[in-house]
């Protein structure tokens, strides 16, 4: 696939992020040429592994796991923080590949063209005075291994290379910002510099102007930071963008609520207002995308249970007040249709 074929997949289940999505498609396309090349060629390829910087539900993971769909690749996720919890960081690490190859039905081939996204790396981040042993610095020294390419010898006595795996480490970066915006501002202060105030500079323009120096002083170790030459920047949601991710991807929430209820021969349908106000739930609660299915769960969890065991039911209609206050639905017969 082109990186503009990719992005429109993306596209069709990932609403917005539309420079994140240009830059993972570009770096994709790049990393898996250059591996078909190397099969031929006598030049070792440098990994363009990948970092996305983005608040919680900016859609990291939904984007990484997208991408493998749309490549049909092996995919796997892992969590950093877990890593960083346990006194068995090297199996851990094992584990995560042998999942990887679980994903593929145990082809090794297959297994060693894809794609691992490890997600909340910032918690990574080396903290002075803290011993390195105890730390998530250490974790980060033995990941270097796995995301430069090397073979891994698994449980069952089967090795793995990595060097054609795909990495894609994630994380919101908390105080990234404040990191770039004193880099940024010491550049304006520069004779007939446009100088703005620190109120100026929004977090997704700061964010996306993210150097290596920026993440070295944020906590991230040099050859952690080498390893990951990519950058993309996923800016925050706002509540239209919510709204968007409810309604318009192909397996959007609001059109999967909508065909369970097709399945019992019933209409649903949600008022704009209903939409605004889990979008504003979300926010509210800092869940981002990753919020909404929770919210709409929780205020259909009555409705879901009630409509199937009643008769004569054409039509549901989710208002506002079904989502802030708990009110029941209106529920529209099929006689009253007819009537009407």
């Amino acid at each position: 696939m082109t990186p503009s074929a990719i992005v429109k997949y993306l596209d069709q289940y990932v609403v917005g992020q539309d420079e994140a999505k240009k830059v993972l498609a570009v770096a994709v396309y790049s990393h898996y040429k250059k591996v078909a090349k190397a099969r031929s060629d006598t030049i070792d390829p440098v990994k363009s592994n990948i970092l996305l910087v983005g608040s919680t539900g900016t859609g990291k993971t939904l984007l990484c796991e997208t991408l493998a769909r749309a490549l049909k690749l092996p995919f796997v996720t892992a969590d950093a923080t877990s890593l960083a919890q346990t006194e068995f960081v090297n199996e851990e690490i094992d584990a995560i590949l042998q999942r990887l190859l679980e994903k593929a039905d145990g082809d090794v081939a297959r297994a060693q063209c894809g794609i691992v996204f490890i997600d909340e790396v910032d918690k990574l981040k080396a903290i002075s005075g803290q011993a390195r042993g105890a730390s998530g610095e250490s974790v980060q020294h033995a990941l270097l291994k796995i995301m430069e390419g090397s073979p891994v010898r698994l449980k069952h006595g089967q090795y793995i290379d990595t060097t054609n795996i795909l990495f894609i480490c994630g994380g919101a970066f908390v105080g990234l910002d404040q990191i770039v915006q004193r880099r940024v501002g010491k550049q304006t202060l520069g004779f007939g510099a446009d100088i703005k105030s620190k109120k100026e500079f929004k977090l997704g323009e700061l964010l996306l102007q993210v150097q290596p120096e920026d993440l070295l002083k944020f906590g991230l170790i040099p050859e952690f930071i080498g390893r990951l030459p990519v950058i993309a920047t996923l800016h925050e949601l706002d509540e239209d963008a919510l709204i968007d991710i409810l309604t318009k991807p192909r397996n959007a929430l609001v059109k999967q609520f909508q065909k369970l209820f097709e399945m019992d021969g019933v209409k649903l349908k949600f008022a704009k207002t209903a939409l605004s106000a889990v979008a504003r739930e979300a926010l509210n609660r800092n869940a981002g995308a990753r919020g909404l299915r929770a919210i709409l769960e929780g205020s259909m969890l009555d409705i879901m249970y009630d409509v199937p065991s009643r008769q004569g039911i054409k039509e549901v209609v989710i208002n506002e007040e079904v989502i802030t206050k708990n009110d029941p639905p209106l529920i529209v017969y099929q006689k009253e249709a007819e009537l009407a």
